[in-house]
């Protein structure tokens, strides 16, 4: 030691009351062998010696003092020089009086730079804060303590457990006069007991076990985990589990699975991996977490067993309970499970379904003369062709013999839809089973008789919905077999009318069935600005037929192409009519275009070439556009509304208030004018309600520079009270229907001329 620190140590004496010029007492000799022996391990000390110094005169006893303190002086000495462990000597206060090497790389500073400095100087603030609650406890107990302490050396920038010896000195007087410490690295014995702890957990079980470190990397595999994935160790370790794993199970599988073991230190449960030879299998994976004495997750173990034969034999057991052994194809149990969650989701969410009961045509005959066997070969090829003609969201069963079931969902909230629907998937059916089989070497040509009933709610029970529709099947079969027949009469009377429709529609734009009728658009002093034009279908046999009829059809069958470019090449032609009349070459008129119309990739040439070619105003050209097609997907749609606004074509928001308009998009819309709808318009005399959303939308249409027109207007008083709110177009019967050129022209010469 340097003479500074002999000279510490002397303090350190004295202040335990053995200084070099008085003799100590038996208290105070007492109290530095304890030191000694407790700090030190100095369990070799001459306790003879002490003893026999209680009974010599003070000059030998001076003596021995001088000879103890010479020896201990040494053996501290050579304590501090050699040991492995940190040792240091603090003040009452707290200030470092001495330390050895190992305290110096700690800290990374001289003995010297670290005498009469605290930890507070020398730590980090939370590393500080817990070697003073741990002094404290030591000087409070008035004894020995021992504590555990991570710390990083700043030397090497190691981290190490010690292991902290703190021992309490007091003087003659009872006051506390310092601390003296010895701290041993323990890191090694705590990571070996941990080890120890892994192996006695993992390796119990005769189940395949992997061990991972707090990183999720492979540290160890057992024989039974080599068994089931065919990896060996030199395969795996030092790589993630992940490296097991199949696209059976998704991301957000796998962060529940985590979310499990962070919040309760495990998580079981099935999961599908792969084996080294590319086989997929069914495991059950238990994972447990391994945490240290400080509660920190270290190790995270994992059990896995195979479970292909057991999952195997409860899928056996599951299709023999649900399936049609023949033809693969849910039996009379499982599809009533699923008519029975049918029906309560139709009640919740309003859905209709269908129910359709087919029967193979003359079925029978090929039993009886070709024999059984052909009759399930048969079946078997039924089964796929009806599979691929429905969807496969839709169930399909086979409930007995050569009957089957098809159970439809999701077929929207009105009877008529529902019921189109279920048509065109039978249509499909009976043209997938309409053909020539080949059973074996013999050929048979097929058909099927289909009952179909509606459901939409628990009105009815499972058992009435299937024999209503085995009864509309033998009703089909009454009809020449290789039919459709609905269970209700007026439902069937509908489809017949629907399928006749479909067909004449495509006749009709040839046929020059078509016709288009003008409803008047005034300002407030009731002149005319235009008009809007409304396809009708004069149909040969059933009269006018009007566009809730056959616009819906026209839009599924593909038809509405046709037809819009009809509507807008005949509104063009009607524009440059009126451009040689003075009474109406101011006019502008509105065409409705529909949502596929307005999607095609080349609807914008099409247009220019139409105006173009008439040779019109394009500005007295306005486009009718609902909210919900407008934001289907805006940006297209802006992108071009502006190139058609480019050509000098106006833009009107149809039904404006019924959608879901967004503001934001609103401002970006190159818009003309905002057309209220009728349903505001209807009660606004009496309807408070609606008098405030009208009010509203003109007001917003103002604040954004666009015109507003107001259609539905029935009534003189509808009329007052949207022009007092400041609306100054209408559209509706109080000035005109719908009707054909001759009579528009007439209106205008009878009193709705333009200004």
């Amino acid at each position: 030691m340097s003479k500074d620190s002999n000279r510490l140590l002397d303090r350190q004496l004295r202040r335990l009351g053995l200084d070099t010029q008085h003799p100590p007492d038996a208290t105070n000799w007492s109290k530095l062998l304890s030191v000694i022996e407790q700090t030190y391990n100095a369990a070799d000390q001459d306790r003879y010696t002490l003893e026999r110094a209680l009974s010599l005169s003070s000059k030998e006893m001076q003596k021995l003092y001088e000879e103890q303190k010479s020896s201990y002086e040494t053996r501290l000495r050579t304590f501090f020089k050699t040991t492995q462990d940190l040792v240091w000597l603090k003040s009452s206060d707290g200030a470092y009086l001495s330390c050895n090497a190992m305290v110096e790389n700690l800290i990374g500073a001289s003995e010297k730079e670290i005498i009469g400095k605290t930890d507070e100087d020398l730590f980090e603030k939370n590393l500080a804060n817990l070697f003073y609650a741990n002094d404290r406890r030591a000087k409070e107990a008035r004894k020995p303590t021992v504590n555990e302490e991570w710390v990083t050396f700043a030397s090497d920038k190691r981290l190490a457990l010690l292991e902290t010896y703190r021992t309490p000195v007091y003087d003659t007087t009872g006051q506390y006069s310092g601390l003296f410490a010895v701290a041993r690295d323990i890191t090694e014995r705590k990571q070996s007991e941990h080890q120890l702890r892994i192996a006695a957990i993992a390796f119990e079980s005769q189940e395949g076990i992997l061990i991972t470190d707090e990183n999720n990397l492979i540290l160890r595999i057992n024989q039974a985990f080599i068994s089931i994935t065919g990896y060996t160790p030199d395969e795996v370790l030092g790589k993630n589990p992940r490296m097991f794993g199949s696209d059976r199970q998704d991301s957000a599988f796998f962060a529940d699975m985590w979310r499990s073991i962070s919040d309760t230190g495990a998580w079981s449960g099935e999961i599908w991996n792969h084996r080294k030879n590319g086989e997929i299998y069914p495991g059950h994976l238990s994972i447990s977490t391994v945490k240290d004495a400080n509660g920190v997750p270290r190790n995270y173990v994992a059990t896995l067993k195979d479970i292909t034969e057991s999952k195997a034999a409860a899928e056996k057991i599951k299709r023999l309970a649900f399936y049609d052994p023949l033809t693969g194809l849910p039996n009379r149990r499982l599809l009533i499970d699923r008519l029975q969650q049918a029906l309560a989701a139709s009640t919740r969410n309003g859905q209709r379904g269908a129910i359709l009961f087919i029967d193979l045509d003359n079925f029978k005959a090929i039993n009886d003369t070709l024999g059984h066997n052909m009759g399930d070969l048969l079946l078997q090829q039924v089964a796929e062709g009806l599979v691929s003609a429905t969807r496969e969201s839709d169930t399909v069963a086979r409930i007995g013999g050569d009957e089957f079931v098809v159970m439809l969902e999701d077929l929207g909230e009105h009877a008529n839809d529902a019921a189109a629907q279920t048509l065109s998937v039978c249509e499909k059916i009976l043209i997938s089973l309409n053909k020539t089989y080949q059973i074996a070497t013999h050929e048979y040509h097929g058909s099927a008789s289909i009952g179909a009933t509606l459901f939409n709610d628990h009105h009815q029970s499972i058992d009435e919905l299937l024999k209503q529709s085995d009864i509309a099947m033998y009703q089909a079969k009454k009809a020449g077999r290789n039919t459709l027949r609905f269970f209700d009469p007026e439902m069937q009377k509908a489809i017949n009318y629907r399928s006749k429709l479909e067909s004449e529609l495509h006749k009709a734009l040839a046929a020059n069935q078509f016709q288009l009728y003008f409803q008047i658009q005034v300002d407030s002093s009731h002149h005319a600005t235009g008009a809007e034009v409304l396809i009708r279908w004069l149909h040969p046999e059933h009269g006018l037929v009007t566009p809730a009829v056959f616009i819906t059809l026209a839009e599924e069958t593909g038809r509405i192409l046709p037809i819009g470019r009809w509507v807008l090449e005949t509104a063009c032609a009607q524009l440059k009519t009126w451009e040689r009349d003075e009474l109406t070459r101011n006019l502008a008129l509105s065409v409705n275009i529909s949502a596929k119309q307005f999607s095609l990739a080349d609807f914008v040439t099409e247009v220019q070439f139409i105006v173009q070619r008439h040779a019109i105003n394009s500005k007295l050209l306005k486009f009718e556009l609902t909210e919900s097609m407008l934001l289907e997907n805006i940006e297209v749609t802006i992108a071009t509304m502006n190139q058609l606004k480019a050509i000098g074509i106006q833009f009107s928001l149809d039904d404006f208030g019924t959608g879901y308009s967004s503001l934001q998009y609103l401002k970006r819309l190159p818009l003309k004018q905002l057309k209220i709808d009728q349903s505001f318009v209807r009660d606004i005399a009496t309807d408070h309600h609606d008098q405030s959303i009208t009010r509203t939308i003109i007001a917003m249409a103002q604040n954004l520079n666009l015109d507003v027109i107001a259609e539905g207007v029935e009534t003189e008083d509808q009329q007052k009270l949207l022009a007092a709110q400041g609306c100054r177009n209408f559209q509706g019967n109080f000035f005109s229907k719908p009707v054909p050129i001759e009579e528009f022209e007439a209106l205008l010469k009878q009193g709705f001329a333009p200004a």
